[in-house]
């Protein structure tokens, strides 16, 4: 069956006979794209996608401030700056065009005025926006568009204003997909970490590594492998580039240029202004983390945590002091803490970029000098990750895990009295080997899982009973922030390992029932609340809303819809995930449709249950598709994989993702056709691919390839990992299968087909979808996971194309790093002897 998009044979006859108009514009383009429902045809490819969108009924266009729907981009634009201006809408391509200086007055001949011409492109607009009929409101805004385009026309007559083709713009105001982004134009992947050595290998010639594409643009990259043998300097190949620590000056300037604006975090009081941050003007706070949209109650300052950060050279000698005396560097060879500066930049990173999404640290009683070195070095580990000085990373990484390996080892060691620092350097420490890359930190991870685990049951036992002995009182601020740390720290962890599972398949170590009695996480404001005296902090306690796990969840399956934090809805979805994987695994799934319509409610009530989340007064400043707080981003990725999970399971893949050879991968994905059927429940999943792929066309691939590896967590690419197999998969069952397309189905064909350029899509939309989906995986690299997925996608679209052969007879070449056996070194670390 040929792809949906061909032109049928009867509208082309049709448009054959049509009559040819009596007149004509002179200078006319020639009609050549076609309707393939009618006869009509038009000289641009997107004046025939807005008119076929007249038969198809399509509105793709959403505004995200009422429920209006528009099917052409700019009316959903002119509708947002009329409709919305008290909001703040997106400005007009014809208003934010900069006008020259007016010139002075000379004397000139007046000259005939020229009549203008009739806009062909604008009238091919108003035909293609209707079928016979043009209503009102769509007559009115094309006509107005017509004025405005006549009206800059004749301007630029009179100054000579220089012709520059109009710029489409994006609910950001970027571009979509062809906008250069300065940002990190010249950062390095992530090279894999070589878990068995601190030895560096010889590197002979830098490996180039990417893709072509037409969309994230053809550079090559050069993997580096940096030398561990100099805790203070690294000799560099003479082809390859210094680490990026030594291309941008130390300092305040110590991370990248696109990272720079991040390293303050000033807070904002007082009225906001229209920027990044604040997605409208004037916005104060409180706001839903929703949307960032203003919530009801009293006006106060939006604000944002400033990071942790060492301030005076005494406090690093005794940082260092501290470190130095643990005498880390006779179990690893080479390690040694960089210049305060350096740290400052990893601490920034750390709090900046990574901490929103997984928020169980307090930011105000961080004190790098006081924090014991085991949690110290697990933050800066991954915030030197964030700076892609990736080899100071995995030393720190070590230094972190061998410190917990000598605590753990003591003969004293009760899980019960396991400090909460050493959990949550287990924690980062886990997290850290597990989206790698590397087969080896996985290994690493899931042999303490369990650990890891009992730990948090100990920890929740003490819990327990410093709570029992308060008899209902209220707590103190610095007792309520000693039990919210515990509290977060348990949550992170869950989330942990059901990212795990969703990711790998791996059998969860903790189950939502031990958390039971417990509060959910509160408000990000609350938690970095700066208290004054007791009275006023009880208040605020007192105003808080407070729902334990067991009502939230009770809640969910009665389709009550609950209110609580951003943080607690992440942590809700994430139980709903772990309950539709263990429905999905039993052998009466089948046959239990009673749990399934529960499981279905119970999702539905959850996104319901967003339209109540708990106001905040804290923004994150991070520059994201989304207007909101990022765990409500990461909640919404982690529910559209839930809701694919129910009706496809792709095992299979997900093992194979844990041995991170990215042909098997791909084998795997091009081995799951089977798996993902065409009826009508298929096409409200592949709804839910097509609104993760939505943010990413609608930001521009460019763009979100450049800053989603900072910007978002990786949970977002993990999330969608099953959503573009299966949205592939589906798009490949309807160009090839035999029985033709329901109207259902060619609707969301076409509907995902406008998302793309017709210059970026290849012969068959399903192969388009995995190759520019690995491609922006792979531009900028932070976790080597994304690049094991990058790669799995690239040879995954091979093999749509037709390439099947290649998936079978390949030699196995990982992404990961050689072992230390396979390059001929000796094991100075067992992975034993780390835990």
């Amino acid at each position: 069956m040929d792809p949906p998009t061909d032109v049928p044979a009867e509208a082309a006859t049709a448009n054959a006979a049509a009559p040819t108009p009596a007149r004509k514009t002179p200078g006319a383009p020639e009609k050549k794209y076609k309707c393939q429902f009618c006869s009509r045809a038009f000289s641009r490819s997107e004046h025939r996608s807005r008119h076929e969108r007249s038969h198809t009924k399509e509105r793709p266009f959403k505004c995200m401030k009422c429920r209006s729907t528009f099917v052409r981009r700019d009316l959903l634009l002119r509708h947002d700056r009329t409709v919305h201006a008290k909001d703040g809408g997106v400005p007009l391509v014809s208003e934010v065009k900069r006008r020259p200086a007016a010139k002075p007055a000379t004397p000139k001949t007046a000259a005939p005025k020229r009549n203008l011409e009739l806009d062909t492109a604008t009238l091919e607009q108003i035909e293609a926006s209707s079928d016979g009929m043009v209503d009102l409101e769509t007559a009115a805004m094309l006509m107005t568009d017509f004025h405005h385009k006549a009206t800059a026309a004749l301007a630029a007559q009179e100054t000579n204003e220089l012709d520059e083709p109009p710029v489409p713009y994006s609910p950001d105001h970027t571009t979509m997909f062809d906008t250069p982004v300065p940002y990190l134009s010249n950062a390095l992947p992530m090279p894999q970490m070589p878990w068995d050595t601190f030895i560096s290998q010889p590197v002979n010639q830098p490996k180039a590594h990417s893709i072509s594409s037409s969309l994230s643009g053809s550079q090559d990259s050069h993997v580096s492998q940096l030398s561990f043998n100099s805790a203070t300097t690294v000799q560099p190949n003479q082809n390859q580039l210094p680490p990026l620590m030594e291309r941008y000056p130390s300092g305040g300037d110590a991370l990248a240029p696109g990272l720079q604006s991040l390293t303050g975090s000033m807070p904002l009081s007082g009225p906001g202004t229209p920027n990044r941050l604040s997605p409208w003007p004037f916005m104060t706070g409180p706001v839903s983390p929703v949307d960032y949209r203003r919530s009801p109650g009293p006006s106060q300052p939006i604000t944002s945590p400033k990071a942790p950060q060492i301030h005076s050279d005494e406090e690093y000698s005794r940082m260092y002091e501290i470190i130095n005396q643990l005498n880390i560097e006779q179990s690893a060879p080479g390690f040694q803490l960089e210049s305060r500066t350096d740290v400052n930049a990893y601490l920034a990173a750390y709090f900046n970029l990574f901490h929103h999404h997984m928020p169980f640290l307090h930011p105000q009683s961080f004190h790098p000098s006081e924090i014991p070195a085991p949690l110290l070095l697990a933050v800066l580990s991954i915030g030197a990750l964030y700076t892609f000085n990736q080899d100071q990373a995995y030393r720190l990484h070590i230094g972190s895990k061998i410190l917990v390996n000598g605590f753990l080892q003591n003969k004293d060691f009760d899980s019960r009295k396991c400090p909460l620092y050493i959990m949550q350097s287990t924690l980062l420490n886990m997290l850290f080997a597990s989206w790698s890359g590397d087969p080896k930190g996985l290994e690493f991870a899931c042999s303490i899982k369990s650990l890891l685990a009992q730990m948090v049951a100990g920890n929740l036992y003490e819990l327990k009973s410093r709570s029992d002995a308060r008899e209902g009182a209220r707590p103190s601020h610095e007792a309520w922030l000693e039990d919210e740390g515990c509290r977060r720290t348990y949550y992170a962890v869950y989330i942990f390992f059901g990212m795990m599972t969703l990711t790998y398949n791996h059998t969860p170590a903790i189950s939502l029932d031990e958390f039971e009695p417990l509060d959910l996480p509160s408000s990000e404001s609350l938690w970095n609340l700066e208290v004054s005296d007791e009275d006023s902090w009880r208040e605020s306690l007192a105003n808080s809303t407070i729902t334990t796990v067991r009502e939230a969840h009770d809640s969910l399956f009665q389709g009550e819809p609950s209110r609580y934090s951003a943080f607690a809805t992440r942590v809700m979805i994430n139980a709903l995930f772990l309950e539709v994987w263990s429905h999905k695994r039993s052998f009466e799934a089948l046959q239990d449709v009673v749990t399934e319509y529960k499981l279905r409610l119970a999702l539905e009530t959850w996104e319901q249950s967003l339209d109540l989340c708990e106001p905040e007064t804290i923004v994150v400043p991070l520059t994201a598709p989304h207007k909101g707080h990022p765990l409500i981003f990461n909640a919404m990725a982690a529910y559209r994989n839930t809701r694919a999970r129910l009706e496809v399971d792709l095992k299979p893949v997900q093992e194979a993702l844990r041995y991170h050879q990215p042909y098997e991968v791909a084998a795997a994905m091009t081995n799951a056709r089977d798996r993902v059927k065409r009826s009508q429940e298929m096409i409200k999943v592949v709804q839910e691919c097509f609104n993760c792929i939505e943010i990413v066309a609608l930001q521009g691939i460019k763009s979100v390839g450049k800053t989603c590896a900072t910007n978002w967590s990786v949970e977002h690419p993990l999330c969608g990992l099953d959503l573009m197999v299966i949205l592939s998969l589906w798009l490949y069952r309807l160009e090839h299968d035999e029985d033709p397309a329901t109207d259902e189905e060619l609707a969301m064909y076409n509907k995902i087909r406008n998302l793309f350029d017709d210059d970026s899509i290849d012969s068959k939309l399903s192969t388009t979808v995995a190759r520019l989906w690995g491609n922006m995986l792979n531009d900028v690299v932070v976790w080597g996971i994304s690049q094991v997925m990058g790669d799995s996608f690239k040879y995954y679209s091979e093999a749509l194309s037709g390439h099947e052969d290649e998936i079978g007879t390949r030699t196995s070449l990982s992404a990961s790093t050689p072992t230390m056996s396979s390059q001929g070194v000796v094991e100075s670390l067992e992975m034993e002897t780390v835990f």
